[in-house]
């Protein structure tokens, strides 16, 4: 029986693989990538449609239902891999890898955003041109300023420096107040003893 789960949580890690292989050959589009190309869609496009057609997975340009998939694998992935190394799994165990899979993909999205709005606030001081990468950061950013600024000064107007050092703080702090707050119900999950 645990040679199975070790087989299919093998399988499941080598699909991530496929998976992520497939999303990096999106990158890049404009080289031909001809029978490989299709394949890999063959084998994953069925998965990750699924997650396409939730709308709260996209924020404008940006789709992350491909990380939200990649997650709900790996879940499995620790669930079957628990499983396999304990003999057992309560439903404490499971609901702290629920909780601990849904803090990665937040946990990535907040330092994605972190390093967009550090980004933001470089090109912001050396005062660099507006060509397509930094167009891109600055679209990216707008909405997440907009967010954090309306939320902490209310109508109050502050300059776009101000603005960017401190929706970086609030994105900070509540990184790390998340992460710690993760550890420590992760840790009382564990314990329950059903």
């Amino acid at each position: 029986m645990f040679q199975i789960i070790r087989i299919l949580s093998s399988l499941v890690s080598i699909y991530m693989l496929i998976i992520f292989i497939r999303i990096i050959l999106t990158w890049f589009s404009g080289m031909d990538q001809g029978r490989i190309l299709e394949i890999l869609s063959m084998i994953t496009d069925p998965y990750l449609n699924w997650f396409r057609r939730f709308q709260a997975f996209r924020f404008g340009y940006m789709d992350l239902s491909p990380i939200v998939a990649l997650g709900v694998l790996s879940l499995v992935n620790r669930v079957l891999y628990t499983l396999a190394a304990y003999g057992t799994i309560s439903l404490g165990i499971v609901l702290a890898l629920i909780l601990q899979a849904a803090w990665g993909a937040v946990s990535f999205f907040l330092g994605f955003l972190i390093i967009v709005l550090v980004l933001c606030l470089i090109a912001n001081l050396l005062k660099l041109g507006s060509n397509s990468f930094w167009s891109i950061i600055e679209s990216i950013s707008r909405p997440v300023l907009y967010r954090i600024n309306r939320f902490i000064f209310k109508d109050r107007i502050v300059n776009f420096t101000t603005g960017i050092i401190v929706s970086l703080a609030v994105l900070v702090a509540a990184y790390m107040v998340l992460n710690i707050a993760v550890f420590f119900v992760s840790t009382l999950l564990v314990r329950l003893p059903i």
